[in-house]
């Protein structure tokens, strides 16, 4: 009887996202912020991913995996910013239910594929370093097309099971979810039946994706370190651990942020902290990983001065990036 209530109630075709509209004196800031920053993600994700399909000499397995995450970058950088600015900008805060489940599911799909690509590529640079005269067999074409589809194939399965079950709850009110996107977290709280399939299936997956592939990391990492601590050479060592540092900060800062909201019992307190946690995954990361993986990498300059100088570009623009490349 309760259940036909229940679906007697459900008239919700829309939920209201309402995003930081506890903060309206800084919606225009908040406006251009997020305006540059989706400028700048999309700029310099697209720049990497032109640069290695169109330069043969980053046709290499660790330029492979950067090209996969800059592209999965654009993607999940544009599942939600451009709704957020709409939001912003225009004042509407509405979604369709449909259009929440699909938001839902590229999020989930792209960020689940995330965790296990830069898995991946933690690994390719474990073989690099640890086992150099291993890795031309180890890490080969057919390898390193298996371990990219299957992260993306992964994050695409596990998200659509997940989505599946999530679309059979009933939702009749109240329809604010109190986030920047369709979060599952806030959408559950807003369901009239029991959720405690869902809620456990929605830990299962982000436990399967989350800590597994931070593990494989983080032990990845530790490798590299212990054989860079090996290197004879004092400059060798100091590049080699800035870069695993910079790396390593990265990656920490996504895979924590993920399994704080999504793992960590729901207090108050941590509740508000979530939009701001959330940020980190979500607008973060796909900022700063072209810096991070590839414009720190000589190959990546060499390819950007390459394009500056065809493009007739300034003169003083070339000199400055030959400049950083000494």
């Amino acid at each position: 009887m309760a259940d036909r209530d229940w679906g007697n109630q459900t008239a919700i075709t829309e939920f209201i996202i309402l995003g930081f509209g506890d903060l309206p004196d800084l919606k225009i800031l908040l406006f251009l912020m997020f305006q540059v920053i989706y400028m700048a993600t999309m700029t310099g994700n697209t720049l990497i991913v032109v640069f290695i399909v169109a330069d043969k000499h980053l046709h290499t397995p660790m330029y492979f995996f950067l090209g996969n995450l800059s592209f999965l970058e654009i993607c999940y950088t544009s599942t939600i910013l451009p709704r957020l600015l709409a939001s912003l900008l225009t004042g509407e805060k509405n979604i369709s239910v449909s259009g929440c489940f699909t938001q839902q599911y590229f999020f989930g799909s792209l960020a689940c594929a995330e965790c296990y690509l830069l898995a991946a590529m933690s690994y390719d640079r474990y073989l690099a370093i640890c086992k150099p005269l291993h890795y031309s067999a180890l890490m080969n074409n057919k390898v390193c097309l298996h371990l990219a589809a299957g992260s993306w194939l992964n994050g695409c399965l596990a998200t659509a099971t997940f989505v599946l079950f999530l679309s059979q709850l009933i939702f009749c009110g109240p329809n604010e979810i109190d986030h920047f996107y369709c979060d599952v977290i806030p959408l559950m709280e807003l369901s009239c039946s029991d959720t405690h399939q869902v809620i456990l299936l929605a830990f299962i997956i982000a436990s399967i994706f989350t800590l597994p592939p931070f593990l494989l990391t983080l032990t990845s990492y530790m490798c590299i370190i212990a054989t860079i601590l090996r290197i004879p050479s004092t400059t060798g060592k100091q590049k080699a651990f800035s870069t695993c540092s910079s790396h390593l900060i990265v990656v920490t800062i996504f895979y924590g942020s993920i399994m704080i909201v999504y793992l960590l019992p729901k207090h108050d307190t941590l509740r508000d902290l979530n939009k701001v946690v959330s940020l980190c995954y979500t607008v973060l990361t796909p900022l700063v990983n072209p810096l991070i993986y590839s414009l720190r990498n000589r190959e990546v300059k060499e390819a950007l001065c390459k394009a500056v100088s065809k493009c007739g570009f300034h003169q003083n623009m070339k000199t400055l990036l030959e400049n950083n490349l000494a």
